[in-house]
């Protein structure tokens, strides 16, 4: 009973190397799942935020034509719309609407960077100042 009890007490207790190898195996898998859900969450914020940019040089065009009672001219022009640092261009329609008094205008927002993406569109129905 005693040699027993010798051999228990000489033998260690602890992981083998197959577990250790099998717990990094874990827990680098989540660590690289949740590296990549950061990177992600990442590229969302600045998506985002690209988007409210956009949004605000949209709006703030709009504004534009509304509060100085505007009666903007058909076609179409560019022109800079940056917003912070950044750089963005605007692209505005007019385009005439079945009732003469009124002129639709439509203003897209691209990334200068990359000017065959648009970001955002918005438009209005502008009344006559007549």
């Amino acid at each position: 009973m005693r040699a027993h009890l010798r051999l228990s007490r000489n033998h260690s207790a602890g992981f083998t190397l197959l577990e250790v190898m099998v717990a990094l195996v874990i827990v680098g898998t989540a660590l690289g799942a949740s590296l990549r859900a950061i990177g992600s969450l990442t590229q969302n914020s600045s998506d985002l935020r690209a988007s409210m940019m956009a949004t605000w040089s949209a709006e703030n065009r709009l504004a534009q034509i509304r509060l100085s009672s505007e009666w903007p001219p058909l076609g179409q022009r560019r022109f800079d719309c940056p917003q912070d640092e950044l750089r963005l261009i605007c692209e505005e329609y007019v385009l005439a609407t079945p009732n003469p008094y009124f002129r639709r205008v439509e203003v897209s927002v691209f990334d200068i960077q990359n000017s065959q993406r648009r970001i955002l569109k918005l438009a209005q129905v502008v009344p006559s100042a007549q």
